[in-house]
């Protein structure tokens, strides 16, 4: 088991999402394709993104974009199954926040990642200050 670090302790618990396997996510090799975890997670990202907006999609032209994204992959993923995934925030910014990920099979951690959204408005591009929505779980659990 992994000891939780100090950045570790600063995140939170946003949303749960879980994932069916599909015959179709694995590769050659008979286990599903590095590729497919960055999926999973996004797709997580993206329901708590709707979520946070009320199921529109982005608030008021403004919406995340990642900068950067990585995957630690600790065991190798097949089907049949779910994939749960868990998305964490943590590490606030101004402009960006830390999103981080745990996938697990009945109960079982098989990769991790995490990766950085930076808040933009739509039209120029331009980075925007996090939203209230974003980072109140952090506050919340902060005290």
């Amino acid at each position: 088991m992994h000891e939780r670090t100090p950045l570790q302790e600063h995140r939170v618990l946003v949303h749960t999402s879980l994932q069916p396997i599909r015959w179709g996510d694995m590769d050659m090799l008979g286990h599903v394709n590095n590729t497919v975890y960055f999926r999973y997670m996004e797709q997580a990202r993206i329901e708590w993104i709707y979520a946070l907006a009320g199921g529109r999609g982005y608030v008021e032209g403004h919406g995340p974009v990642v900068v950067n994204a990585s995957c630690n992959f600790t065991l190798p993923i097949v089907y049949p199954g779910d994939v749960e995934v868990r998305m964490f925030i943590g590490e606030p910014g101004r402009t960006s926040i830390g999103s981080h990920y745990e996938l697990r099979v009945a109960g079982k951690q098989y990769a991790d990642g995490a990766a950085r959204m930076v808040w933009i408005d739509h039209a120029s591009g331009r980075p925007v200050p996090l939203p209230e929505c974003v980072i109140a779980p952090l506050r919340a659990a902060r005290g």
